[in-house]
């Protein structure tokens, strides 16, 4: 087809498509819905897994976590339960492998009359109170394992431990929750019965979903000996473990295995009866899931287009019939099936292009308004994948109708009525 045979052609598709405005419209809403959840689904994936990413790496870089089951796999088993769960000593031992910077064993508070809500109870101070916040014993090293950053004052030190120092290092929310308007170091809060001394506040610590707080953020820190006093009966350790470079990870590991295995006496034909993972552990947990989640939501998404595409079809050869006097008069003086084809091929894809590009504007409207709620990255690999797979599905649907337009009979068609 000469080229301007071709412009002649579409200027004719638009002219046709201009003629039936909401005609059109209605046929392309499909189009629109499937064009616009695919951008609004995937500019919110790519939020959470951008702010999910920040906030593990929030948690340390080069880490290792030590505990006596795994703590991301669902619901432990009995046998996982009965095991002998890690001392202090164990994380002592740890800080003489090669490779490792530094070693925190911590130990959280489990309120009874909360099932599932571990280390949750409340704190007070200067007249205010603070609920669900999480009680923690820790080592001097642990804003060294875990990258803590202060925004006042300091963390506590080794003398504090030796002491058995009534002192805590509160988390932003709480510290400002007690103190609003001031700073809270140097000030008294009340937790378990005992009065401690605020030494440091931490800085405030990423989000994962956009608004709200982050639980991280109401927490205390106490020294692990002062911890032992307030909650004697805490004795389940969870350690986490800092080496020098990811590069030596897998060395680590095995040294870790190999030492928590004599330790703990498994003999050789006996599976670990501990667990060790990484923050990467989290990231895989949390691919998981979104995929899941997108895949489902993707097929939906594809389901708007298809009923789109089959009404885009329905809507070709209702044209098809109404045009038929004019394709006998258009074959009549020389248009070939060619020219016909592409025509009603045409107009199909620029139905669905149209739809596309409205869906397009739309899907990226609402993302941007959903950042008030939730994190959304508006992805242009989406955005252009949307607009494609709207053309292509305009041009699957349209050369059905467009190849019955271009076989008509130019005889039959003149006699049309």
């Amino acid at each position: 087809m000469r080229s301007g045979d071709l412009k002649e052609t579409v200027a004719m598709a638009l002219n046709t498509l201009r003629a039936n405005k909401l005609r059109s419209g209605l046929t392309i809403l499909g189009i629109v819905i499937g064009v616009m959840t695919v951008i609004t689904i995937s500019s919110v994936v790519n939020g959470l897994n951008s702010s999910v990413s920040g906030l593990v790496q929030s948690l340390g870089s080069n880490v290792l976590f030590v505990f006596r089951f795994p703590a991301f796999s669902g619901r432990p088993t009995t046998e996982m339960l009965t095991r002998k769960q890690l001392t202090y000593d164990d994380a002592m031992a740890m800080r003489d492998l090669a490779h490792v910077v530094a070693v925190s064993p911590a130990l959280q508070y489990t309120d009874n009359n909360a099932p599932g809500r571990s280390g949750v109870t409340s704190i007070k101070g200067g007249g205010n109170s603070m609920q669900n916040t999480i009680l923690t014993g820790v080592s001097s090293e642990e804003p060294k394992v875990e990258d803590l950053d202060m925004a006042e004052g300091r963390f506590f030190n080794d003398t504090d431990e030796q002491r058995t120092a009534k002192v805590t290092v509160l988390g932003y929310d709480t510290a400002h929750q007690l103190y609003p308007q001031q700073s809270a170091v140097g000030k008294e809060v009340e937790a378990s019965g005992m009065v401690f001394t605020v030494v440091g506040v931490l800085a405030k610590q990423k989000q994962a979903f956009g608004g709200g707080q982050n639980p991280r953020d109401n927490q205390a820190f106490f020294p692990l000996t002062t911890f032992h006093d307030m909650h004697p009966e805490q004795l389940d350790y969870w350690i986490t473990l800092k080496y020098d470079d990811a590069k030596n990870r897998l060395a680590v590991e095995d040294e870790l295995t190999e030492l928590l295995r004599r330790r703990r006496k498994v003999r050789n034909d006996q599976p670990d009866n501990f667990s060790i993972f990484g923050t990467d552990t989290l990231q895989r947990l949390w691919d998981e899931i979104t995929f899941g989640l997108f895949a489902l939501l993707f097929s939906l998404s594809s389901v708007a287009l298809l009923i789109g595409g089959v009404g885009v079809m329905n809507i070709m050869l209702v044209s098809v019939t109404e045009r038929t006097r004019e394709i006998g008069v258009r074959k009549a003086i020389g248009a070939t099936k060619q020219t016909i084809m592409v025509q009603f091929t045409l107009e199909a894809i620029t139905l669905c292009a149209v739809g596309g590009m409205i869906g397009m504007i739309l899907g990226s409207l609402i993302a941007l308004g959903l950042r008030i709620f939730l994190p959304t990255l508006i992805s242009p690999i989406w955005v252009v994948t949307g607009f494609l797979c709207s053309c292509c599905i305009g041009l699957i649907f349209g050369i059905y109708p467009a190849w019955k337009a271009a076989n008509l009979d130019p005889i039959e068609a003149l006699r049309y009525e």
